[in-house]
C-alpha cells in the first residue's frame, strides 16, 4: 500500500466529511494495516477488494465468559477458505442480480456472504465481511471479495464493486494514448503535475468529442475482425485530431482562385490514417 493512497484517502475524508465513501480497489489494497487504518477512522472508509481464494479466515472472537482470566480472545476458529466454500456441494449459493454489470445490463449471479475476521501476529483483528460469486453461465471464475463494512448486503458489495470496471478503462485508455505512467521523470513533483494534467485532457478530449461529433456511430473506425457498436477512446481522440487538423492543414477560402496540387480525397484519407496512427 503506498503513501499516495493513504494521502488520498486523507484528503478525500477533509474534503467530503459528511460523506460516507466507498473506496474499491483491487487486491493489493487488502494489507492488514491499511484496512485497520480505514476502520479506526472517527467515520470509517469503507474499503471493497478482492480476495484470494485461498486466504485465510477465522470466525470473529466469541463473547467473553464471566469470570474466565487473561486476555480476551481476538479471533474465534479457522473457517474454511473461499475455494474451499466454492468446491463444497452443500454450500448454499444465493440468486443475486447485479443491476449494472460490466456493460451496463443486469446480469444474476450467485453468491454466498459471512462475517469473519482476519488476525495477524502483532495486528489489530479486521472485521470484514467476505462475498463469494460464481457465475450460473460459467463465463467468468469464482471470485471472492471482501468488505470492511459488516452491515453492507451482499447485493450492494457486488453493486459497488462493479463500479469499478469504467474506471479500470479509463487509466487503461490514458495510460495507452496520453503517456500516463510512462513518463521519463518520476519525482513526486513532477508526478503530481503531470497525471492530472493528462487525466484532464483525457476528460476535455471526451467531451470536445462527444459536442463536436454529430453521429458518433459514424466516428467508429471497424476492422474486418471486430465489430464495435460504441466508439472507444482512440475513437474519440481521432475524432478531435481530425477536425483540429481538418482547419490547419486544409483551410478552405471561397476567395482563392488556385487549385490544389493533391487530391481533397487523398489528404482526407491521409489525414484519416494519421489520426489513428498518431
Amino acid at each position: 500500500m503506498t503513501d499516495g493512497a493513504r494521502r488520498l484517502r486523507r484528503q478525500l475524508r477533509r474534503w467530503w466529511p459528511e460523506r460516507e465513501p466507498v473506496a474499491v480497489a483491487d487486491g493489493t489494497h487488502a494489507a492488514l494495516e491499511f484496512l485497520a487504518a480505514c476502520r479506526g477512522w472517527p467515520r470509517p472508509v469503507t474499503i471493497i477488494t478482492r480476495r484470494r481464494l485461498d486466504a485465510a479466515l477465522d470466525a470473529p472472537a466469541p463473547p467473553r465468559r464471566p469470570g474466565r482470566r487473561g486476555r480476551p480472545p481476538l479471533k474465534g476458529q479457522r473457517l474454511p477458505t473461499p475455494a474451499a466454500r466454492a468446491a463444497d456441494p452443500t454450500t448454499r449459493w444465493t440468486a443475486a442480480p447485479v443491476p449494472r454489470w460490466y456493460g451496463g445490463a443486469e446480469r444474476p449471479v450467485g453468491g454466498v456472504s459471512a462475517a469473519a475476521v482476519r488476525y495477524h501476529t502483532g495486528l489489530p483483528p479486521v472485521p470484514r465481511r467476505w462475498v463469494l460469486i460464481r457465475d450460473p453461465r460459467g463465463q467468468f471464475a469464482t471470485q471472492a471479495l471482501l468488505c470492511t463494512r459488516l452491515d453492507a448486503a451482499p447485493e450492494q458489495i457486488l453493486a459497488w464493486f462493479v463500479q469499478r470496471g469504467p474506471l479500470e478503462v479509463t487509466c487503461e485508455e490514458a495510460r495507452r494514448h496520453l503517456g500516463v505512467e510512462t513518463q521519463r521523470r518520476w519525482s513526486d513533483a513532477a508526478i503530481g503535475r503531470t497525471t492530472p494534467a493528462l487525466l484532464g485532457l483525457f476528460s476535455l478530449v471526451t467531451l470536445f468529442a462527444h459536442r463536436h461529433v454529430a453521429d458518433p456511430g459514424g466516428s467508429v473506425r471497424q476492422a474486418a475482425w471486430y465489430r464495435k457498436e460504441h466508439p472507444t477512446f482512440a475513437d474519440a481522440l481521432a475524432a478531435v485530431r481530425r477536425d483540429l487538423w481538418r482547419h490547419a492543414l486544409v483551410p478552405v477560402s471561397p476567395g482563392r482562385t488556385d487549385r490544389g496540387e493533391i487530391p481533397r480525397t487523398a489528404v482526407e484519407r491521409l489525414t484519416e490514417t494519421l489520426c489513428h496512427a498518431a
